[in-house]
């Protein structure tokens, strides 16, 4: 078994506080921070808090607002204790890590007087910066902003201001860094694995990507809320470590929290893409593993040393996840979640510290062309254009409706160039799907007629006025349908929903880590007394780096990539998505906002008597979805 011997800073460089030593768990012996004048201080918060104070020149800033709120009070790891700025929108404060290091993750206490915008910069020179975290809407209080998947290598860290909150200067009661030394090429067996790029298919949210898998850490009891990697609740995920050049691998080191593989791989590759398999545990290991079932609460992790039976060479490599581990939950139910790996270590001799990750997209270049338009003129729906979706059929009920989606014109028509998607009642009468509906109503979408990857998307809708009525106007991955995939790991991008109010609708983005009510989404509300029983056009701007909504070409809402990975969650919004338009009634959404249960669950006994008067719909004028070619 390797030994612990310190080999990562696994701390936040910058704090030089007992808080350092909390992120990467009990079991970690950390290095201390690299500073010129701590390089040969052993890790203890007496000399590491010492060493910045040795060399006060480890932290510079623009200015201060006085003598009693110096740049390095936001390094003292005291939290009453602050910088503060001249009172200046583009002042900045940085820090000497001493050694060029990979950043995991940045960490800014602000005091009252915050940052309403700002860069987050690395420089290998302190001269040359490169932005990894821009805030253009800043709240104050904590933010941690995650690197991963950048590319974020340096000796110096700074926070540039570019907007001040208030009236005064930037006030940070904390500056913390966390990071460590990428292992370098070695003749001796070392883990070569070592704060190297890390990837992963999916990942639950920022704070558990697959960089935390190599930054050292894990707690000696395997249970603690360390540092690690987290999967999604799906048995097909893995991870992957670059090691930087072809090397040759003796043994693996898994440090699995609770939710550790029953059945897995390990495999490697000289190319990222063809891999071999040299290890699986044997039937009997994978049996005995399954039989380990214990409630969440009284389950540990495990540590796999793996010893290949003869070394293997490769640049890559890589955990394959089979089977997840069970759980009571509570007993004799049993429940599954996603895989949790504190530390993925690889032993052997090669590497090379120079592994990186790679550049992620930009913009992209070209003129905006319309690739698919229906302004609704023909005598019926355009099905070469649209597919018809069923309940029971193309789909199963979701979010609570009350609705059953139904092929009739009834639901789906058009009229006077108008796409017309209306809600029935008849008690009892729709059969769909194994159930029996009250209601009926229309969904139509794209998928399989045109799926598309970036572009400007629009429709000019009017919609139905009453509590509960639920149009929405949408895309959705179309990999949604892979069972291997599954939302919101799909991604489902929300360009107008509307839950019967008629003064405000909202845009959403789901995906891993900010799906359901924990979204990232905004509420408009139209200006000027405007409704949503009016024509309106609602549209998003899909790019490789951002979307941005719109109202009637005013903009609601803008997510950039930069910000949603470093705070949020994966973007999974590069790959194909198909349009949506439909209208449900009652369900989750209405129902958190009008509080109502009964008869129908967000749907008002005034709001049934409305549609079974027959003078519910939602009215599409037209739909265009235009891309840079």
């Amino acid at each position: 078994m390797p030994s612990r011997t310190p080999r990562t800073l696994m701390i936040a460089l910058a704090t030089l506080s007992a808080v350092s030593l909390l992120s990467a768990g009990p079991a970690v012996a950390a290095r201390e921070p690299r500073t010129a004048a701590a390089a040969a201080a052993t890790w203890d918060t007496d000399r590491a808090a010492a060493a910045y104070a040795a060399n006060p020149a480890a932290v510079t800033a623009s200015g201060s607002e006085n003598s009693g709120t110096t740049p390095d009070l936001a390094f003292d790891g005291n939290g009453s204790t602050r910088w503060s700025s001249q009172f200046a929108d583009d002042a900045w404060i940085r820090v000497d890590l001493g050694s060029t290091l990979r950043i995991d993750r940045v960490v800014l206490d602000w005091e009252a007087a915050y940052g309403k915008k700002y860069v987050l910069e690395v420089s290998k020179n302190g001269t040359d910066w490169t932005p990894f975290y821009t805030e253009t809407a800043g709240t104050g209080g904590s933010v941690t902003a995650h690197t991963y998947p950048q590319e974020v290598t340096g000796r110096y860290i700074r926070m540039r201001g570019v907007e001040r909150a208030t009236p005064y200067g930037y006030s940070l009661y904390s500056f913390k860094v966390y990071g460590g030394e990428p292992a370098p090429a070695s003749t001796t067996r070392t883990n070569l694995a070592l704060n190297h790029p890390a990837y992963s298919n999916l990942y639950q949210h920022a704070g558990n990507s697959p960089a935390f898998a190599t930054d050292g850490g894990w707690p000696t009891n395997l249970k603690d809320d360390a540092t690690r990697w987290s999967s999604d609740w799906n048995a097909d995920r893995w991870i992957s470590v670059d090691l930087g050049a072809s090397s040759t691998i003796n043994s693996v080191d898994l440090y699995w929290e609770a939710a550790y593989a029953v059945d897995y791989q390990l495999q490697v590759s000289d190319d990222n893409k063809t891999w071999r398999t040299v290890y699986q545990p044997t039937p009997a290991e994978v049996a005995a593993r399954r039989a380990d079932v214990k409630s969440p609460a009284d389950a540990v992790g495990r540590h796999d040393t793996v010893t290949l039976p003869q070394p293997v060479t490769g640049r890559y490599v890589r955990m394959l996840g089979k089977e997840r581990r069970s759980f009571y939950n509570p007993a004799p139910y049993t429940a599954q979640f996603g895989y949790s790996l504190y530390e993925f270590q690889v032993w052997g001799t090669g590497g090379s510290a120079s592994a990186a990750y790679p550049a992620l997209p930009g913009e992209q270049t070209g003129t905006y062309q319309t690739t698919f338009f229906d302004d609704f003129t023909g005598a019926a729906l355009d099905r070469s254009k649209w597919r018809v979706v069923r309940t029971g059929t193309e789909m199963g009920p979701v979010n609570g409706e009350s609705q059953a989606y139904v092929d009739s014109t009834n639901n789906i028509s058009t009229q006077n160039g108008s796409l017309l998607l209306k809600a029935k009642y008849c008690k009892g009468c729709t059969q769909a799907g194994g159930g029996t509906y009250d209601f009926s109503s229309g969904r139509i979408d794209t998928n399989t007629k045109f799926d598309f990857t970036y572009g400007r998307v629009s429709a000019r809708m009017k919609l139905p006025v009453g509590d509960g009525f639920w149009p929405a106007f949408w895309l959705l991955g179309s990999n949604v349908d892979d069972p291997s995939v599954s939302w919101p790991a799909s991604g489902e991008t929300d360009i107008m929903e509307n839950i019967g109010y008629a003064d405000w609708t909202s845009t959403a983005l789901h995906g891993p880590g900010y799906s359901a009510d924990g979204n990232i989404g905004a509420r408009q509300t139209y200006p000027a007394g405007g409704r949503a029983d009016q024509w309106h056009t609602y549209a998003v701007e899909w790019t490789p780096t951002a979307m941005r909504f719109s109202v009637d070409g005013a903009l609601v809402q803008e997510t950039t990539r930069n910000k949603l990975e470093s705070t949020r969650g994966q973007w999974v919004f590069d790959h194909n998505q198909y349009v949506i338009l439909n209208l449900a009634l009652g369900g989750a959404y209405p129902a958190g906002w009008n509080q109502v249960t009964t008869p129908y669950w967000g749907l008002p006994q005034s709001s049934v008597d409305k549609v079974a008067a027959g003078g519910v719909q939602a009215e599409i004028d037209w739909v265009r979805v235009e891309q840079k070619k």
